[in-house]
């Protein structure tokens, strides 16, 4: 197992989760993408990029699962770099297929890549908030509903839930539909679209 690169993942998603934690706490996480969350995301992606590029996938067998997992999330997070999304979808489905990864990263980031580029998910992973800022809903739809909880089962998700409760301690963003208008016009000016 290489021990440092482990740490190093490890270390980049504690920043992001630091600096989510932080705009939670101040009420500014929903509105819009903020500029400090979207610094770490962009950061986070180009030091992944580059760790990639020089030693593969950090699947489970290389760098245990807490740093594995680590790296999917911050291509996860990564939205603001289409680019990026698309490259690592191939490399962490193969890691799947081998049993390093999890196959369930590979459909929510799969659904990420969808959402974005304003198409159906394939497992219904991705929300957001609700028009009415009380919960959060499913983000554009799923294909072939009535078929969803056996893609999900086959990847260890369990049944879909099409409204949910927000995380403890979110607020929503404070005009919702403003919220919405602003994610499409995003998308569209980053490449989604």
């Amino acid at each position: 197992m290489n021990a440092a690169l482990a740490a190093e993942l490890v270390a980049l998603i504690a920043r992001d989760d630091d600096t989510r934690a932080q705009l939670v706490a101040d009420g500014t996480l929903h509105e819009g993408y903020h500029p400090a969350m979207e610094a770490v995301h962009r950061a986070n992606a180009v030091r992944l990029r580059d760790l990639v590029d020089a030693n593969g996938w950090p699947g489970r067998a290389q760098v245990g699962a807490e740093a594995a997992s680590a790296a999917w999330r911050i291509v996860q997070h990564a939205i603001g770099e289409p680019a990026f999304l698309r490259a690592m979808l191939p490399l962490l489905a193969e890691a799947a297929a081998r049993g390093d990864a999890e196959p369930g990263e590979v459909a929510m980031l799969d659904d990420r890549i969808r959402v974005f580029e304003g198409r159906l998910q394939r497992y219904g992973t991705q929300y957001d908030w609700s028009r009415d800022g009380e919960a959060l809903e499913l983000m554009i739809g799923v294909e072939e509903p009535d078929t969803v909880d056996e893609r999900r089962a086959a990847v260890g998700l369990p049944p879909l839930a099409w409204r949910r409760p927000p995380p403890p301690g979110e607020r929503p963003p404070s005009d919702p539909a403003a919220h919405a208008r602003v994610a499409e016009a995003w998308a569209r000016a980053v490449g989604w679209r």
